[in-house]
């Protein structure tokens, strides 16, 4: 089970603080619902601390693992390495790299032909649901003899215990921002928000900054694929909304309330008296971060370090000119409330014991170790030879205060080309943990929300919302057993 927010909040805000205290400057995480995700920075890694069963490093033993998307070169780069270096140690394995891609309306169809990779990607959402369904393995005892265990930052982590068993191995997570061009701010004679910004301070700045004649937006909020509605709920949050509500195991829809319909009426601002979304609004998250790496929108919405890695690198942007910011507060005074997510690894119930624990060894191989640190300090100066930036994730698989972490931030400090968030900035993020059911389900359906919303004007936001509702009470929350 999740620990409530409230009880991590304050060590969330203590370990972001520390993040920005490395000099230089720097994905999911989470990205995006891609966990997402949908980072393109590597998290450092470590020392497989796996305690041994019988020595199975002298058994034959295959595993498929998660192997990065052909157009993320630079961390295929590095699992390459990794795989090198784990079967110097472990010559009696042999790593398949899978190119399968998490997907949540996939993953039963691969569990049922056993297709599924002994090692294989997720995001946040999905901890309850693959327990639940059984397609993640219970790992509690690798976990609990992993010597490392307790480095662990559990903010991450403990997304995935689920009824104090242990279902995945945390990678990187983030909060929701907002990426800022400030370049198509200032060039336009628009002022730069301060970062304690609200709601107003977005329609305003990017109805000012929009120039649709040019094919340019204010804002891109993600408008098709579960990635509109993730993007949408973070002003759910904001505006002190919540999914759905659990009273004796029921689950209830509740998404459709007073702050769900000043949410979506936000978005029926921005598209229709702002005109400031982009006119082919249908951008999933591949399309509205490349929209921003090409200066096609002065703002995105994502977990940041993966539009800041692409507007820097692919972009040809300064780093001066990416700025992340909280998400906005609905008002005045109230938090800067985002989607706290992750990237997670999860191993294959189908898969022998000997693999299972193979995988596992395999997935935190260069977590907590000098090796870790030296893949990591490689990767910088690489970067660098090639006139790149390195973006580091918003929140670590490690604890920022531990020895490790201090470790970390002393190899970004001997670059200049990893990318610095602003300290100010973290200090007002606001993680809030995705909802515990069928999170990709509600998704989907407030993805149909929004672009009703996007296409229509004078579209019924009270009745859209109490449809979604309903679709989702009645479809996915009144089979969930109490």
């Amino acid at each position: 089970m999740r620990k409530p927010f409230t009880a991590v909040s304050v060590l969330l805000a203590f370990s972001l603080m520390l993040a920005a205290c490395g000099g230089g400057k720097k994905e999911d995480t989470s990205a995006s619902p891609q966990g997402a995700s949908g980072s393109q920075a590597s998290a450092p890694a470590a020392s497989d601390g796996a305690s041994p069963s019988d020595d199975i490093s002298t058994k034959k033993i295959t595993i498929s693992i998660y192997y990065p998307t052909p157009d993320q070169t630079e961390r295929r780069a590095l699992e390459d390495d990794k795989i090198k270096r784990f079967n110097e140690k472990y010559p009696n394995v042999t790593i398949v790299k899978s190119d399968w891609q998490y997907n949540p309306n996939e993953i039963g169809m691969k569990m049922g032909a056993n297709e599924a990779p002994t090692l294989f990607n997720t995001y946040a959402t999905e901890g309850k649901f693959l327990a639940e369904k059984g397609w993640a393995a219970d790992i509690t005892d690798l976990f609990n003899n992993y010597e490392h265990k307790d480095e662990m930052n559990p903010i991450l982590q403990n997304q995935f215990v689920i009824d104090g068993k242990v279902y995945g191995i945390a990678q990187q997570g983030y909060v929701t921002g907002t990426v800022v061009n400030k370049k198509m701010l200032t060039d336009k004679g628009v002022a730069v928000p301060s970062y304690d910004w609200t709601w107003d301070d977005v329609l305003n700045t990017a109805k000012t900054v929009a120039d649709p004649g040019k094919g340019i937006s204010g804002i891109a909020p993600m408008g098709k694929g579960n990635e509109a509605g993730w993007n949408w709920t973070n002003f759910l949050f904001e505006a002190g909304g919540e999914i759905q509500s659990t009273d004796g195991g029921k689950v209830t829809a509740t998404f459709n309330s007073a702050a769900g319909l000043k949410a979506l009426q936000f978005y029926d601002r921005l598209r229709w008296e702002a005109g400031a979304v982009p006119q082919d609004w249908a951008l999933g998250w591949g399309d509205a971060v490349g929209a921003f790496a090409q200066g096609r929108t002065a703002m995105v919405i994502a977990g940041p370090d993966g539009p800041v890695d692409q507007a820097l690198n692919q972009g040809g942007m300064k780093p001066e000119d990416v700025l992340v910011f909280p998400m906005p507060a609905a008002e005045k005074g109230g938090k800067h409330t985002g989607v706290l997510g992750g990237d997670f690894l999860v191993i294959n119930p189908n898969a022998s014991k000997e693999e299972q624990e193979m995988a596992f060894r395999y997935a935190v191989f260069d977590y907590f170790s000098d090796k870790g640190l030296e893949s990591l300090d490689a990767n910088i100066e690489a970067r660098k030879k090639e006139n790149k930036y390195f973006v580091p994730p918003v929140i670590q698989y490690f604890k920022d205060d531990s020895p490790y972490g201090q470790k970390v931030r002393e190899v970004y400090a001997k670059h200049d080309n990893v990318y610095v968030y602003d300290a100010q900035s973290l200090s007002l993020l606001d993680g809030k943990p995705e909802a515990q059911y069928n999170t990709q389900d509600y998704y989907a359906t407030m993805s149909n929300v929004v672009q009703e919303v996007f296409s229509k004007k004078g579209t019924d936001l009270q009745k859209q919302l109490d449809v979604a509702a309903k679709y989702v009470q009645e479809k996915f929350y009144d089979s969930i057993k109490p």
